[in-house]
């Protein structure tokens, strides 16, 4: 059997221990020496090709945590995933019941009236009425003073002079005068006989045209009222004509207070929940953050029995 040569580093430089097939029983282990300072860290290898893996062997114990690196900063959030189509709505739930009415508010102050509209045009008159019966003439009332007589109209043209009546008969001749001394100067006149009895008046003339009318005395003043007579019954009111246009409405009047609100109603039941809508789909994962520092390996004390077991292999 060709021997076994295991080569161990150890905290002393320049020593090899060799084993041998045919070794003696193992003594016992010798007290681990202390850690020799870390050396630095060399540059990291290129990976070589994974190997097949082999079968897994007992778990070791688990070593010491070793102290947990820094927390890597957090990767930009994903975008958000296309929301889910919405689910479709719940059935309604029934209506409560009313709540009672509130009491009525007072009634707030009345606004001013506006002013009212200018008159719309007025309607074509309806037709006339049938006249109600005459009621009963009142009494009289008492004369009034009789007003001042008015001025005097001017005189009328005089009319044209009516033709000339007849002329009456001839009255009887008078008694001659004494006849006068001849004389060359003539006498006096003797008197005329007495006038003979007037003849018959000859008929009218027709009347001439009347003169214009004199212009109108003042008037008086009125006499006082005759009480009035008793009102005649009302006859059939006619049609009503048609409706004037309606003016323009004057400004609202200023809103009266507000009453008092009533109590609210109780509420209805609460309606059955929608089913809810399918999920959208999740959004992209956001990078990974860097990984933290790794921490300090823990001294393992059973690395070196690990390795002097290897010679009995």
């Amino acid at each position: 059997m060709s021997e076994t040569v295991i080569v161990i580093e150890s905290i002393t430089p320049q020593v090899s221990v060799t084993f041998s097939a045919d070794q003696g029983p193992q003594g016992g282990q010798g007290a681990t020496g202390p850690t020799g300072p870390t050396g630095a860290t060399g540059p990291q290898g290129p990976t070589g090709a994974t190997g097949s893996t082999g079968s897994t062997g007992a778990t070791g114990a688990t070593g010491s945590t070793g102290a947990t690196g820094a927390t890597g900063a957090t990767g930009s959030t994903g975008s958000t995933g296309p929301t889910g189509a919405t689910g479709p709505a719940g059935p309604t739930g029934a209506t409560g019941p009313t709540g009672a009415t509130g009491a009525t508010g007072g009634t707030g102050a009345t606004g001013s009236t506006g002013p009212a509209g200018p008159t719309g045009p007025t309607g074509p008159q309806g037709p006339t009425g049938a006249t109600g019966s005459t009621g009963a003439t009142g009494s009289t009332g008492a004369t009034g003073p009789q007003g001042p007589t008015g001025a005097t109209g001017s005189t009328g043209s005089t009319g044209a002079t009516g033709p000339t009546g007849a002329t009456g008969s001839v009255g009887p001749t008078g008694p001659t005068g004494p006849t006068g001394a001849a004389s060359t100067v003539p006498g006096p006149t003797g008197p005329t006989g007495p006038a003979g009895a007037t003849g018959a008046t000859g008929a009218t003339g027709a009347q001439g045209p009347t003169g214009p009318t004199g212009a109108t005395g003042s008037q008086g003043p009125t006499g006082p009222t005759g009480a009035t007579g008793a009102t005649g019954s009302q006859g059939p009111t006619g049609p009503t004509g048609a409706t004037g246009s309606q003016g323009p409405t004057g400004p609202t009047g200023a809103t009266g207070s507000q009453g008092a609100t009533g109590p609210t109603g109780a509420t209805g039941s609460a309606g059955a929940t929608g089913a809810t809508g399918p999920t959208g789909p999740s959004g992209a994962t956001g990078p990974t953050g860097p990984t933290g520092a790794t921490g300090a390996t823990g001294a393992d004390a059973s690395a070196l029995p690990g390795i002097l077991m290897l010679g009995g292999m």
